[in-house]
Formats: structure tokens, C-alpha cells, sequence
């Protein structure tokens, strides 16, 4: 197209114009399919022609008929319009179907929260009609910090204490945590009535190493801490010997206190809640797959 340097939404009007002109064989039949007159179709089609810079058709006496150039246009102008078409469907669809790729870390031990926003936000990020492909690291809080400040990781679930400044939080949960005994242990059997801090405080405890928050640390330090656990599966593995009492988040116990194997311990006295957060860093790239999965969490809250 000589004088089409570049081509302009009127310049494509006038190619659907003359497509319909040539499919119904003159002006005059265009005149119902189109809606307009013969004589705007006319000029319709003369600017056309004097963009293009050459003839399109023969009109006349004779009737309608392509000239060679003509003809080409049409087939030039099929191929745009159906490259239009497939266009705006392939746009279409990329609001409907999220490709590509998240990389989520998550602190071991949440998997039984009864508030599953995350598994649900998963479910729905990996429906049918997307293509994502979920990659999960279950890690220690502070190796899910790090992956996510690094950026192999999109996004983190981690308990809200001592977190980097460069990282946007959203919150999820609100963990709570209880003081437990196995069932044989010598304070299982005593009822909450019979027992006092006093007498909870005289017991070998555990002390975690992992971060907790203030709270948290203030209700550990009440107690007589004699072993340590890295996480909370191994606080429940010295409890359930038996030989120590210590704090476990009410969701891990609870198959256990189920199955007659703990008890919580004056729960009135000894407890605190951890809030949990999903975590971002604030300078991430945009990305269709993580902003969607962000958007899906916010609406399971």
C-alpha cells in the first residue's frame, strides 16, 4: 500500500467496506449489508482506491468487476481482517487463561490449618482453563525470607515477626498456640481445677528456635525450658515422650488430642496466637500469574 505508511482505523473500515462490496458482487446489492448509501459507499470506496493509489473495480453499464489489482487486495485485505480477528480473540482470551509459572515457600506445619486460603487460592490458580504450573518449597521461615528477597521464590507464607523492611505483607490467619502434655506425662490425668502455673513452671519445657513473636517469647520464658526444637515437629516429638510439656500450634495438635495422646494444659493461662502473612518483595516485577494468585487469596479472606 504506496500511500499506506500506516494504516489507521478508518483505513480498515475501508477494507471491511470493500470486502463487502466484492461479496456482494456491486454497490448497490452492499447498500442493505452495509447500511449506507450507494453514494457514500462510492466515496467510500474512491478513497480507498486513492490511498491504494490504483484502481479496485470496474463499475458501470457493464456492471462490477475486480481489476487485477483488485483482486489481490481482497485476498491482502481477507488476510488482514482475519488476522484482526484472531487478534482480539488471543486478547480476549489472556483475560480468561493465566500461563506461566508460581514458586510459593511455606513454613512447614500449615498444611492442617483449618483456614486453608492458600490451598483454595492454589485450586482455583490451577482450574482447567489456566496453564500454571505451582512449585512449592516447604522451608524454615527464615529460607522462605531469603527466597523470596532473592527472587527464586514469587511469594512466602511465614509467621509475621522480624520481617525485612523490603517485603509487603498481607495477612492471612491468626495461628493459635496451646501448652501441652502426651498422655504420659505425670500432669496428663490432674485436671485444670487442681493445677497452677506454679506447679506447670516445675516440669522440663521445650524452648523453640525458631522467631517468635513478643508474647510468644514472654510465655516460653515462664517455663522451666530444659530441651530445644528447630521446629514444630519436633516440639511434638519430645512431648509425646512424654518426658517434656511445650507449645504447639492447636492445628498440629489436634490429632493427637483426638487420638487421647495430648492434652492442653490450663489453655485459659497458656496461650498466644501468631499472625501469619503472605509476603511479596515491594519491588517485584509485575507478573500476571502472582497477581492473580494474590487476587484469589484476597478473596478466600
Amino acid at each position: 500500500m504506496a500511500s499506506l505508511g500506516q494504516m489507521s482505523d478508518y483505513d480498515i473500515r475501508l477494507v471491511r467496506i470493500f470486502k463487502t462490496v466484492v461479496e456482494c458482487g456491486g454497490f448497490t446489492a452492499a447498500e442493505t449489508t452495509l447500511g449506507i448509501s450507494r453514494s457514500a459507499i462510492s466515496q467510500h470506496m474512491s478513497d480507498l482506491e486513492s490511498r491504494l493509489g490504483f484502481s479496485l473495480c470496474q463499475r458501470g453499464r457493464g456492471g462490477f468487476s475486480l481489476t487485477e489489482e483488485g483482486k489481490e487486495i481482497y485476498q491482502a485485505g481477507l488476510t488482514l481482517l482475519t488476522a484482526l480477528e484472531t487478534f482480539k480473540s488471543d486478547v480476549n482470551a489472556l483475560h480468561h487463561t493465566i500461563k506461566g509459572e508460581l514458586n510459593i515457600g511455606i513454613t512447614d506445619n500449615l498444611v492442617t490449618l483449618p483456614a486453608m486460603n492458600v490451598t483454595h487460592a492454589l485450586a482455583a490458580l490451577t482450574a482447567p482453563n489456566h496453564a500454571v504450573t505451582v512449585n512449592i518449597h516447604m522451608e524454615p521461615s527464615d529460607a522462605v525470607i531469603r527466597g523470596v528477597m532473592d527472587g527464586h521464590l514469587h511469594v512466602g507464607v511465614v509467621p509475621a515477626v522480624n520481617l525485612p523492611t523490603s517485603l509487603e505483607t498481607r495477612w492471612l490467619y491468626d495461628e493459635p498456640s496451646y501448652l501441652y502434655c502426651s498422655a504420659e506425662h505425670p500432669l496428663f490425668p490432674q485436671t485444670d481445677e487442681r493445677l497452677e502455673a506454679g506447679d506447670i513452671a516445675q516440669y522440663p519445657a521445650i524452648q523453640p528456635r525458631y522467631p517468635l513473636p513478643e508474647k510468644a517469647r514472654q510465655a516460653h520464658e515462664a517455663l522451666n525450658r530444659r530441651a530445644s526444637a528447630s521446629d514444630r515437629e519436633g516440639a511434638a516429638f519430645l512431648i509425646l515422650t512424654g518426658r517434656f510439656i511445650g507449645f504447639l500450634p492447636e492445628h498440629v495438635a489436634a490429632q493427637w488430642v483426638s487420638a487421647g495422646k495430648m492434652r492442653a494444659l490450663l489453655p485459659q493461662h497458656y496461650a498466644y496466637r501468631i499472625p501469619f502473612v503472605l509476603i511479596t518483595r515491594h519491588d517485584r516485577r509485575p507478573n500476571r500469574v502472582v497477581d492473580a494468585f494474590l487476587g484469589l487469596v484476597k478473596e478466600a479472606n
